[in-house]
């Protein structure tokens, strides 16, 4: 099986600035944003400047613009991919989701950017799919295909359940904390086999598994 997962920064910073939101990031996935305030303006033009990663972190109290939020402790790094600035004063960034961390504990600078400081979750291994979990294979390429390159780029690694699980995690259509969860799940398998029985449930995977058969 080839590993696919993007690597991870030369040196993993024990200081990350966070960037509280109410989306959840995965690792490997894109994250659009439009920056405008001057405590993200800045972290955007660091991050350029340097190549860094900062923090994604869902918003667990709070407002995304305004006094600091407080996140939950599981995010996720994101690098900038893309930058455009559409008119003075914004930018309009992608982002790409790389490693699990966790905040151990955080603070806000005199502009209001929380900074914190963080332990980097192992990354599991690439593990092939089990068998019961096929029929989401070939859902996830028929969604990978049909939302195309722009939303939902290579590499693919469909043979690795880790990989799989999270395009779930990142593409079902449920609540932010049921997201939460499945991030800070450190087992590939048990992450998958909790999208299995929501997809099973509600009878998406019947015709997959006929064709299976």
């Amino acid at each position: 099986m080839d590993d696919v997962r993007l690597p991870p920064p030369p040196l993993l910073p024990p200081l990350l600035p966070l960037f509280p939101l109410h989306t959840v990031l995965f690792p490997g996935a894109l994250l659009p944003l439009h920056v405008f305030e001057a405590r993200y303006m800045d972290l955007a033009t660091r991050c350029l400047k340097d190549d860094a990663v900062f923090g994604v972190n869902l918003i667990a109290e709070g407002r995304e613009v305004g006094a600091p939020a407080r996140p939950y402790e599981v995010g996720v790094s994101a690098r900038i991919v893309r930058c455009d600035m559409v008119k003075p004063g914004t930018l309009d960034l992608v982002t790409r989701g790389e490693r699990r961390y966790r905040v151990l504990r955080s603070q806000a600078g005199p502009n209001g950017l929380l900074l914190g400081e963080v332990e980097w979750l192992a990354e599991a291994p690439p593990t092939a799919v089990p068998e019961n979990c096929a029929p989401l294979v070939a859902l996830l390429r028929a969604i990978v295909a049909d939302a195309g390159e722009e939303r939902l780029p290579g590499p693919h690694a469909f043979d690795d359940a880790g990989w799989v699980g999270l395009r779930f995690a990142e593409v079902l259509p449920i609540p932010a904390q049921a997201k939460q969860a499945l991030l800070e799940l450190d087992d590939p398998a048990d992450r998958l086999e909790i999208v299995r029985q929501f997809l099973d449930q509600r009878g998406l995977l019947a015709d997959r598994q006929e064709k299976g058969s």
